[in-house]
């Protein structure tokens, strides 16, 4: 199993940057930078095996499923959503592993959600925690500064049905993008 959520990917490396996979206590460590405090316990985590290969690296007993960072890639980039985002998840993940693009992704998963392939529910969190790899220690985890987004899937809401506008007219301000289509969300990126 391959992963990739809104802003994750994993099928490309960064060629540059020789890969060390972190311990399996350190990825769940940095997973959690994305994850609510009081979600944090029961998340279920995916991270990677010494191949780079995905796997499960806690199973989770609540609603919150959390991916840490992809060493292939460059920053740091962890993730935590809506267990009932997983099925839209799971075929991203499955997409970019069979080397499609972001665009291709989207456009095949909007056509199985339309068609329903993929169950979306009314509206699902997603969290992202983004740093530059300097501030993350991979021996441990531990992430000195960052940047945490947060992103309200609400599949075909538009502008009209939400009161939302669909651009940012001040920093930190609730926008929705992609309006009207099955990957609608709500974007809150607080202001520096």
């Amino acid at each position: 199993m391959c992963v990739s959520t809104f802003f994750i990917s994993v099928s490309a490396q960064d060629s540059t940057k020789e890969v060390k996979i972190p311990s399996k206590e350190a990825q769940v460590r940095t997973a959690l930078y994305a994850a609510p405090d009081d979600k944090k316990e029961g998340a279920m985590i995916y991270g990677y095996d010494q191949d780079g290969g995905l796997i499960v690296l806690r199973p989770g007993t609540n609603e919150l499923i959390c991916l840490s960072d992809n060493p292939n890639k460059s920053g740091i980039s962890a993730a935590c959503y809506y267990k009932e985002l997983e099925p839209f998840m799971a075929r991203g993940r499955e997409l970019t592993a069979q080397g499609k693009s972001t665009t291709e992704t989207r456009e095949i998963r909007s056509e199985e959600i339309k068609a329903g392939k993929i169950k979306m529910p009314e509206a699902g969190m997603l969290f992202v925690y983004s740093a530059k790899e300097e501030d993350h220690n991979s021996n441990t985890g531990d992430i000195t500064e960052g940047d945490l987004r947060y992103v309200i899937y609400m599949p075909f809401a538009t502008p009209e049905s939400t009161g939302i506008s669909d651009k940012p007219s001040v920093a930190g301000m609730p926008w929705l993008m992609d309006p009207g289509t099955p990957r609608a969300h709500i974007m809150i990126t607080p202001a520096k």
